[in-house]
């Protein structure tokens, strides 16, 4: 399948890099005797839930703000996301010295609505279920004057989110297997980009719900297939169907998708709090899942894997991981 332009390569990512150098966080590789001893695996977690705004998403975004030309930040910029992006596009926005408007589910969990008011945007919420936030969002741009930045749909996002791996590889060296977690799949096309210039034998291996299998099923036919507003825990990855330009990529670029349940990813986020000492979001905590329960890899293998995120409030996590919850055992 040919590239939908403008494609993405290496030196996209390289140039991400230098873009965002200094003003995003280098992140730990986390590594565990007993994480590596259950996967008989040595494993390499990339934790960006210790990255601004708590997870991945501000490389991308920043990457995009901070190129914009003086006439559109004087308009201001536009974003729709359930909670991470929406974080990182106002605190980019913030730090340019632009104006920033985010389109937010309206059940969005409130620890992400503050974060973002927090940063100075204006939010304006959505039913996820009966509206349709790219024509919600469009139409609110093209009355405002305002630069939309897309989650994932865009080059610069997907280049910036390649820099977690980037920096993941330089400090590990080559892994026999990457596990991604796949939303809209921005940060698997950075990723696999990055993983198959430098490391060409490494498998890439994206990490979506059970109730949220739109790129593995798009995977397999051939295709961008669209299924219904997922219900998960996993908020971050209720993607309803791939994106156009991320389905380019990763359709040439992506080996394999597995899936994991919600009890799966309950039981990630008590193992990370227990045994990682980190705190994860349901979405963050994907590729995690994958590992613990044996999914996309051999053992033997060196595999590494991204935390995406650590946005989830006190009161939420309780709820998530609370007594008489469904938390699958390994």
């Amino acid at each position: 399948m040919a590239f939908t332009e403008p494609g993405l390569e290496l030196e996209d990512v390289l140039d991400a890099a230098r873009q965002i150098e200094g003003v995003a966080h280098r992140t730990p590789v986390l590594t565990s005797r007993r994480l590596d001893a259950h996967a008989g695996s040595q494993v390499f977690c990339k934790a960006e839930n210790f990255q601004r705004v708590g997870a991945f998403k501000f490389r991308g975004a920043y990457n995009v703000v901070s190129r914009l030309s003086p006439a559109e930040l004087e308009r201001g910029v536009l974003a729709y996301s359930s909670g991470n992006h929406a974080q990182a596009v106002a605190l980019s926005a913030a730090m340019v010295g632009t104006r920033s408007v985010i389109v937010m589910p309206a059940d969005t969990p409130a620890v992400k609505v503050e974060a973002t008011r927090g940063y100075g945007a204006e939010v304006v919420t959505y039913d996820r279920y009966t509206q349709d936030r790219v024509g919600l969002g469009n139409a609110m741009a093209a009355e405002r004057g305002m630069t939309i930045v897309p989650p994932y749909e865009h080059h610069g996002v997907m280049a910036g989110q390649g820099t977690a791996v980037l920096e993941l590889l330089e400090e590990t060296g080559a892994v026999d297997t990457l596990l991604v977690p796949v939303g809209g799949g921005g940060l698997i096309a950075g990723s696999s980009t990055v993983a198959r210039a430098l490391h060409p034998r490494t498998r890439v291996v994206g990490v979506e719900p059970e109730a949220g299998d739109d790129t593995l099923r798009s995977l397999r036919a051939g295709r961008r297939v669209r299924i219904e507003v997922p219900r998960t825990i996993a908020d971050g990855q209720a993607a309803e169907v791939p994106g156009e330009l991320t389905f380019a990529v990763n359709s040439r670029r992506v080996d394999d998708v597995v899936l994991v349940s919600d009890a799966e990813l309950r039981a990630a986020l008590l193992y990370a709090f227990d045994v990682l000492k980190v705190v994860l979001e349901p979405s963050g905590a994907c590729a995690l899942a994958a590992v613990l329960f044996g999914r996309g890899f051999e053992r033997g293998e060196r595999v590494g894997l991204v935390l995406s995120g650590g946005n989830v409030g006190s009161a939420r996590f309780r709820e998530l991981t609370a007594p008489g919850q469904d938390v699958a055992a390994f």
